[in-house]
C-alpha cells in the first residue's frame, strides 16, 4: 500500500464472518461520531459487507461534517449521510430512528483546559443519546484508558478488572459507560461496552510515531514501555460484529491485538527495516496501560493483520511519504492529561 486509496480500500474489506454477522441481525445501521478517525473507514467496511453479502441494509452516518470532502466520499462508498450536531437537542431527536448504533461520540484531546465539553461529549451525550435510541442494539465505543496500569508480567487486565481512571479523560470515559449502563438497566437496552487501545493505521497511531521518532533521529521515551496495538481494520470489524453480543446488562469487550508489545523492540524492528537506528532515553516502568483481549479473540478469532505485517507497512509508509495525520496517540501518557 502507497497511496491512501489503497489503504482506505484495505481497511474496507470485509470478512466473510462479518457479512454473516451482520446477515443475522435485523434492520439499519446508524454511525453516532462517523467522522473521527475510525467512524469513515468502519462506515465504509459495512457498507462494502452490505453490498457484498447482498443484504438489504442501510449504513447511515452521523457527523457535524466540517469537512465535506469527507462527507462525500462516504455517499460515494454508498453511506447515507446526517450532518447533526449531537449536544442539539432538537437536532438529536430528528435523528431516524434505527435498530443497530455504533456509537462513536466523544472527546479526548484538549480535555486539559476543556473539561466541561469533554464531560459534557463523554458522560451528558450519552444519556441522551440512550433515551433516544431506547429501542435499538447499541454498541459503546469507550477505552482501555479507564483501566489501572498493571505489571508487565500480568498479560494486562481483562473484562472482570475494576476500572481505575486516571485523570478527567478516562473518568468521563468511564462516565459514558455508567451512563449508558443505567439506560440499559431502565429500559431494558441491549448494549456492548468495546473498551479498545489503541487502534492503528499508517496515518496515525504508536507504531507511526515511533516509526517518525526512528526517522528524524529523535529520542524514544522508554517509561511506558509496552503498549498493545491493534490494525484499524481488525478494530472495525470487532465493533461492527459486537452488534451481536448487546445484551442487558451490557456485555464488557476489550479490544486489541494479543501481543505486550515492548516499545523498544516494535521501534528497532522498525528502524531495521528503514535502515536507520532507533535512539531511547529513560527506562521502561514496571508497569503500563494494558488489556487482555482474549475474550474478543474466543468471541471474534485472532485479527487478521499480524503485529510483524503492521510494522511492515508502516516502515514503508513512512520511508515513501507517505500522507500522516497529526493526531498522536500520547500512549506515553502515565498521568491522564490529554
Amino acid at each position: 500500500m502507497r497511496t491512501v486509496a489503497e489503504l482506505e480500500a484495505k481497511l474496507a474489506e470485509p470478512s466473510e464472518a462479518l457479512i454473516a454477522d451482520l446477515r443475522s441481525i435485523e434492520g439499519d445501521i446508524i454511525v453516532l461520531g462517523v467522522g473521527g478517525k475510525m467512524g469513515p473507514s468502519l462506515a465504509r467496511l459495512a457498507a462494502n459487507a452490505i453490498k457484498q453479502g447482498g443484504l438489504n441494509k442501510r449504513v447511515i452516518g452521523v457527523s457535524r461534517f466540517s469537512n465535506e470532502e469527507a462527507r462525500r466520499e462516504l455517499e460515494d462508498a454508498g453511506v447515507e449521510t446526517i450532518s447533526c450536531d449531537l449536544l442539539n437537542d432538537e437536532e438529536l431527536r430528528k435523528l431516524p430512528d434505527v435498530p443497530n448504533v455504533i456509537y462513536m461520540a466523544g472527546n479526548k484531546f484538549g480535555t486539559t483546559g476543556r473539561e466541561h465539553f469533554t464531560w459534557a461529549m463523554n458522560a451528558y451525550l450519552p444519556g441522551r443519546v440512550a433515551e433516544k435510541y431506547k429501542n435499538s442494539k447499541i454498541v459503546v465505543f469507550s477505552s482501555g484508558n479507564i483501566y489501572p496500569f498493571t505489571p508487565i508480567g500480568n498479560g494486562g487486565v481483562n473484562e472482570a478488572v475494576a476500572p481505575e481512571p486516571l485523570g478527567e479523560y478516562a473518568q468521563s470515559c468511564l462516565g459514558r459507560e455508567r451512563v449508558f449502563e443505567y439506560f440499559s438497566h431502565q429500559n431494558g437496552t441491549p448494549m456492548t461496552m468495546y473498551r479498545l487501545n489503541y487502534a492503528i493505521d499508517m496515518r496515525y497511531g504508536v507504531l507511526l510515531e515511533l516509526a517518525k521518532s526512528v526517522d528524524e533521529g529523535r529520542a524514544i521515551d522508554l517509561t511506558m514501555g509496552h503498549a498493545n496495538i491493534i490494525w484499524q481494520g481488525d478494530a472495525n470489524e470487532m465493533a461492527l460484529r459486537c452488534l451481536t453480543k448487546c445484551s442487558n446488562p451490557p456485555e464488557v469487550v476489550n479490544v486489541t491485538g494479543p501481543e505486550t508489545m515492548s516499545i523498544r523492540w516494535a521501534a528497532e524492528e522498525l528502524a531495521k527495516r528503514m535502515g536507520k537506528e532507533a535512539a531511547f532515553t529513560g527506562k521502561e516502568a514496571e508497569n503500563a496501560l494494558l488489556s487482555n483481549a482474549s475474550k474478543s479473540h474466543q468471541l471474534f478469532g485472532y485479527p487478521r493483520v499480524s503485529l510483524l505485517q503492521m510494522i511492515d507497512w508502516v516502515a514503508e509508509w513512512v520511508q515513501a511519504g507517505g500522507q500522516t495525520w497529526n493526531k498522536p496517540t500520547h500512549f506515553q501518557e502515565r498521568k491522564g492529561k490529554f
